[in-house]
């Protein structure tokens, strides 16, 4: 299976879309509430940037470097996020998670867990990787700790990596999942989403 590929996922959970412009409104109300996109330690798309990081997702993935989805919560079939395949590299049989973010809303839903699910399952059990990765922000704990509720252990600090419009410099924090930890992933995950239905 080619690793460009963008299929629908979905689970009782959370269903993930092939991101397009159709997503435009729910997303822009997604991100209005708490103003998320003001958080200086990560790049969220504001209402009046919504229109362009869409179409730069879209596009990204028709030069097949990226494979975007929308986040859509099935309680409502409104689009409550945004995530991404990235650093793709079937050669090496890895790729990476990210450029994710969630409307606060949807926080602490289950939406978040079953869609790593849905991304992991595809990643390890159809596309064949061998690891699977995802990258935050040294001041992002949220995300961070997100990340490691999932399995995932932190490989290192990439110091001084990347120049934010803001002036700030970011640490970026590298964590990964590798296929052997995968089975045990899987049933971490499987068991937080049972508590949510319970």
């Amino acid at each position: 299976m080619d690793f460009t590929d963008v299929a629908v996922l979905e689970s009782p959970f959370v269903r993930l879309e092939p991101l397009s412009e159709t997503h435009h409104d729910d997303l822009v109300t997604a991100v209005e509430t708490d103003e998320l996109w003001r958080t200086w330690y990560t790049h969220i798309p504001s209402p009046a940037t919504m229109e362009k990081e869409i179409k730069r997702r879209v596009s990204l993935h028709t030069e097949g470097r990226i494979v975007p989805w929308a986040i859509i919560d099935p309680r409502t079939s409104r689009a409550v996020g945004m995530t991404t395949y990235l650093n793709l590299e079937p050669a090496n049989r890895r790729l990476e998670i990210g450029s994710t973010w969630i409307g606060s809303r949807a926080q602490g839903t289950g939406i978040n867990a079953a869609a790593k699910m849905l991304l992991l399952q595809r990643a390890f059990e159809e596309l064949g990787c061998i690891a699977v990765e995802f990258r935050a922000h040294w001041h992002n704990h949220q995300s961070r700790h997100a990340i490691e509720r999932l399995g995932a252990k932190q490989d290192g600090v990439l110091r001084n990596h990347t120049i934010f419009e803001n002036g700030t410099v970011r640490d970026t924090v590298v964590f990964s999942i590798v296929e052997a930890e995968w089975p045990t992933v899987k049933f971490g995950l499987a068991e937080r989403l049972n508590a949510y239905e319970s």
